[in-house]
């Protein structure tokens, strides 16, 4: 028996997948466009994507999978599956595939993993948002490996993350989803998050590409308004990175139209940027029901057809999650001649590469489980501990207040203190599915920040009153409130958001806020229990920054922790007994007032506070910010000995970083750019460098940045990406507003315009130059 081709495993792949296409008929590739969804339909109210039930197309089973099946659509986040089970019941759906059709293709299987696998008993970690508070992108790549190896544990292929949007209004709901404000930390955190998915040999899903975080109102799915030279310098650069960093195989188009164009059929972004100019060879595939949105939403297409046209040709591969566009509606158009069979072939040989990729189409494939399936491994929990206790933030403790002594009378009092849920983001199982399952457990443990600081403080006399729900307005639950933390030495009130969907929660996707509020009475709580005179320590569990300027001075210590996890409780108890050393840092800076967005850290003068408005933006807690239990000093900065640098040149920075307190700690230092004058406005900073250091007391850790001139630029008025020469600022700090040394510098040379191949990150290395010395 001959072997065709196109199972030879010693061919290149090309030409395998060459030769299945000359044999496939136009049903046969366009089936490898599509996505099917099983249990779309089999809810009531409940949904997980936009218009779940209305934009679902019918089909028969049975017929379909004649043709052959391009994706499954979440086979383990759409309802409670035990894992064993759904492990089992994907490797029968995926026989039943392969054996329907006549070349035993099987789909690809994928699912959400924004903080986790979005399963039944799976790991549920820290939000994107927390991991941008890590300043740690090692840890980050780390629990993706892990992340990755459980998805493939049980059958699956791809993953739809991480989120590469950069916040640009923190009113939006999906800020938790986000990695920060800031374009290079939000770069280098999600790169580092896609290579340890695909070291797994998951498909990491770069989204939402692109602009959707800068929708207008901060309302999910508006329109974008951003200029070219936001777009790109904000917004595309954390995809760039993550492709050429991380190796991302395929990216998700955008809901949003950005000056009139919908991302799905947006062939200049698709194809033109992400194919012609940075050489993506991987699968663009649509968000939930997007290629249908270009006629019901965007009404950009008269019909199905005319929609699925325009998004093939624009150069969307695949239509997720289920058939509706690239179904019947694409196939009666290629017969009528209205849309080129070249299309349908261009994306179906890019599908069919990433499967031989994926040994899919090899004869000795097999998609029964191997090995013990676990997802919630205690090493899982180990590291999501781990990853939660780096992101927790010490914004205020003006008078040491914390550490909380042993043995001290504590009031817990809030909506969020004894809610697990608490600790979750919209996309972790339990608060994107099981909300719609009441009667099933949560299948992971994730204690209470009320069980765990009993369980830190076993000494300590502590005493509960929720106070108010998190986002009504009843007020009758704060007598109960004031009189319990009248009784005690002091209080901790834990406050914050619900995850939800749109708009079943306080954040989350769809979840949009008109202003930056404390949601509900919570602030008005709040009030309460500082006017007891009894030292208030505000926790504050969300998936967004609120504004606290109405607080600030008033309150004895303030902890941001955004939504951290299953692992959370222990993490933000571990904080106030001292156990954990906080060392995360803000993602996002935490505004004074709740009105007057959007704002980021991201401002040119103008952006800036002026005398010719009332309207002051400046942050209460600046981005970069956080504190810690000990001390750190900054000696010795040194910058390179010229002070003129060529446009195609590099500048050393260093800096020794001494931990000068009794405890060990972690120093996040960051390297910001100012540009004087340049020939556009630019920030007045903006992140180009930073350096996590673990140092025990009295160690020290030299820390070098080498900046390259490729840093330092920006799109011109031609729309350019160039090096200007000009006067530099490179300031070292601990905060983007908190300037520790400056070294100060001239761009020398003619204008150099860069091209794909530029720089993106800035190198860094660390040593350390002394012990912690006993007795010191």
């Amino acid at each position: 028996m001959t072997t065709a081709p196109w199972r030879d495993p010693a061919l290149p792949a090309a030409a395998r997948v060459d030769d299945l296409l000359s044999r496939m008929t136009l049903e046969e590739k366009t089936a490898q466009l599509y996505g099917v969804w099983v249990g779309a339909t089999a809810t009531d109210g409940g949904e997980v994507a936009p218009l779940q039930r209305e934009m679902t197309a019918d089909y028969e089973w049975d017929e379909l999978i004649t043709h052959g099946l391009g994706q499954l659509t979440r086979p383990f986040g759409t309802a409670p599956v035990d894992p064993v089970l759904g492990a089992r019941a994907l490797a029968r759906a995926q026989r039943r595939i392969a054996g329907a059709g006549r070349f035993g293709i099987p789909a690809i299987a994928h699912e959400e993993c924004l903080a986790g696998f979005t399963a039944w008993q799976a790991t549920a970690y820290p939000v994107p948002l927390a991991w941008g508070a890590t300043f740690d992108p090692e840890l980050v790549e780390e629990m993706a490996r892990r992340i990755g190896q459980d998805l493939r544990s049980v059958g699956v292929h791809q993953g739809l993350a991480p989120v590469l949007d950069v916040v640009r209004d923190l009113r939006w709901g999906r800020v938790e989803e986000t990695i920060g404000e800031d374009p290079y930390l939000v770069g280098t955190v999600g790169a580092a998050y896609v290579r340890g998915l695909e070291s797994a040999g998951i498909i990491a899903t770069l989204k939402h590409f692109a602009g959707y975080a800068s929708s207008a109102g901060a309302r999910n799915q508006a329109p974008v308004r951003a200029g070219i030279r936001e777009f790109a310098d904000v917004t595309l650069p954390p995809f760039e990175l993550a492709l050429r960093e991380g190796g991302a195989r395929s990216v998700m188009a955008a809901y949003n139209d950005t000056d009139g164009v919908p991302a799905h059929a947006d062939t200049g972004l698709l194809t033109e940027l992400l194919r012609e100019q940075w050489g993506f060879t991987g699968t663009v595939v649509s968000d939930y029901f997007g290629i249908g949105f270009l006629q019901t939403l965007h009404r950009v297409a008269g019909t199905e057809a005319e929609a699925a046209h325009a998004a093939l040709a624009a150069g969307v591969d695949v239509e997720l999650p289920t058939l509706k566009c690239y179904g019947t509606p694409l196939l009666e158009a290629v017969r009528a001649g209205s849309v080129p069979e070249s299309l349908i072939d261009r994306a179906a040989r890019r599908v069919l590469l990433q499967k031989c990729e994926l040994g899919l189409l090899d004869e000795d494939w097999d998609p029964e489980p191997a090995g013990r399936i676990t997802l919630d491994s205690a090493a899982n929990r180990a590291l999501a501990r781990r990853l939660a206790e780096e992101s927790v933030v010490l914004l205020d403790n003006p008078d040491g207040l914390l550490p909380l002594a042993p043995d001290t009378r504590i009031a817990v009092v809030g909506p969020r203190a004894d809610d697990a849920l608490a600790m979750l983001g919209c996309y972790s199982f339990p608060s994107h599915v099981l909300t719609h399952h009441p009667e099933v457990p949560t299948g992971v443990e994730i204690p209470t920040l009320l069980e765990s600081l009993r369980a830190e403080l076993p000494d300590a006399k502590v005493t509960f009153a929720e106070g108010c729900g998190v986002s009504d307005p009843d007020t009758s639950g704060f007598e109960e409130a004031v009189a319990r933390t009248a009784e005690a030495d002091v209080c901790v009130a834990v406050l914050g958001d619900r995850a939800g969907l749109f708009g079943r929660g306080t954040s989350g996707e769809g979840c949009d806020a008109s202003d930056l509020h404390i949601p509900g009475a919570q602030g008005e709580l709040l009030d309460a229990l500082v006017a007891t005179g009894v030292p208030v320590v505000l926790i504050l569990l969300t998936g967004r920054p609120y504004a606290l300027g109405r607080w600030d001075g008033r309150l004895a210590a303030v902890v941001q922790a955004f939504f951290p996890g299953e692992e959370g409780g222990p993490a933000v108890a571990g904080v106030l007994s001292g156990r954990v050393n906080p060392s995360g840092r803000l993602p996002v800076s935490v505004p004074r007032v709740p009105g007057g967005q959007p704002w980021t850290y991201l401002q040119p003068p103008l952006g800036l506070k002026a005398g010719v408005t009332n309207l002051d933006p400046t942050p209460l807690y600046p981005f970069g910010h956080g504190r810690a239990y000990t001390a750190f000093t900054w000696e010795d900065f040194t910058g390179g000995p010229q002070t003129e640098v060529d446009t195609d040149g590099s500048y050393d920075v260093s800096v020794t970083v001494r931990n000068t307190g009794e405890r060990a700690g972690a120093e996040v230092v960051q390297l910001y750019l100012h540009d004087p004058v340049a020939s556009v406005t630019r920030p007045d900073v903006r992140l180009i460098g930073y350096r996590r250091l673990e140092l025990e007391p009295g160690e020290a850790s030299r820390v070098t940045f080498r900046f390259d001139a490729d840093l330092s630029a920006f799109t011109d008025r031609q729309g350019r990406r160039v090096v200007e020469p000009g006067a530099l600022e490179l300031r070292l700090g601990a905060s983007s507003t908190e300037v520790r040394h400056v070294a100060r510098l001239t761009l020398t040379g003619p204008v150099r315009e860069l091209g794909v191949e530029r720089r993106l990150r800035c190198e860094t290395e660390s040593a350390k130059v002394s012990a912690a010395v006993p007795g010191d």
